[in-house]
């Protein structure tokens, strides 16, 4: 059973209208949407979006007329509403963690915790499996997605024990992976959790760079913008550093004002320059009660920023 992180700090967060228009960009198990479709009117209007088919399928099972569901990146949300005649929202929704059955599911190849078909796509309908791009990864590459996407420090030999493990058997498996990277990776001084699996940060590095994650996520922030009407909310829940520093820096960067000091006189450009500001932050970062965490251990690591059109 999934369980949604943030569920009432997110919903609250995005100041729901009654009549307004909301994008959950992240349908998941629809924890999110479906307290946001018990806060609108009959005016209002909720659009999802997920590249997970199983996660669309579990959307299409929503019967409410102010709801739909598309499946596909949510890096292509503005050419979708555009084409469907929707230029401007109220509200946009990221949740970027991952849902539990993809987790628990052995098939999806995500998770070390049962052994798996190594997959790790989250849109099963395209795209190379895990398997298949490490079969034929250069070992470089190799090295710097783990070094790169897991923040792992033992990149390199992680790397090599990969490429020479395959050039004895085809690495099919996601518990045949594990086994191969759980040598090589000593714990102690590496600033690694308490009871973290060695093969953690590869099978994150390894998930983040063949679902493209990053990229889909710093080209859908500047289309938010660009959607949310004046007052709309951005809400964005973020669940490892990567994630987060992108959001960070780029919630800040479309916040600053570049304000002079006061009483100096405003020349023209920077007239404009001030009025380049596109949102405004609201509140502090935003992080799961201990309740929340004892309840729910993987919402441990969420971090939710909120941001306002201007």
């Amino acid at each position: 059973m999934h369980i949604t992180v943030l569920l009432h700090e997110a919903v609250d967060a995005l100041a729901i209208k009654s009549g307004g228009i909301y994008i959950d960009g992240t349908f998941g198990r629809g924890g999110h949407s479906r307290l946001i479709l018990s806060k609108l009117g009959e005016g209002g209007k909720l659009i999802a979006f997920d590249k997970d088919p199983e996660a669309v399928a579990a959307g299409q099972a929503i019967n409410d007329k102010r709801f739909s569901i598309k499946h596909g990146d949510f890096s292509d949300l503005q050419q979708i509403l555009q084409s469907a005649g929707i230029t401007q929202v109220d509200g946009v929704l990221l949740d970027l963690g991952m849902s539990s059955p993809q987790l628990d599911e052995a098939s999806r190849g995500f998770s070390f915790g049962s052994d798996g078909p190594l997959d790790m796509r989250m849109d099963t309908s395209r795209g190379q499996t895990a398997a298949q791009w490490l079969a034929s990864v250069s070992e470089s590459h190799l090295k710097e997605v783990v070094r790169d996407y897991g923040e792992e420090r033992f990149a390199r030999q992680i790397a090599r024990a990969i490429v020479m493990a395959r050039a004895r058997q085809p690495i099919v498996t996601t518990l045949q992976l594990a086994e191969i990277i759980a040598p090589v990776v000593r714990s102690r001084g590496s600033g690694r959790e308490n009871k973290q699996n060695p093969a953690t940060r590869t099978f994150q590095a390894i998930r983040i760079f063949l679902n493209q994650e990053l990229e889909g996520l710093s080209l859908i922030l500047p289309q938010c913008v660009a959607l949310l009407r004046p007052g709309g909310r951005l809400a964005v829940i973020s669940f490892h550093s990567l994630e987060d520093r992108l959001v960070k820096r780029f919630v800040r960067a479309a916040a600053n004002t570049d304000e002079l000091p006061r009483g100096l006189p405003l020349r023209d450009k920077e007239v404009q320059r001030f009025s380049n500001q596109k949102l405004k932050l609201i509140g502090k970062t935003i992080r799961p009660s201990q309740e929340e965490v004892s309840a729910n251990v993987r919402a441990r690591s969420a971090v939710m920023r909120v941001a306002e059109r201007v």
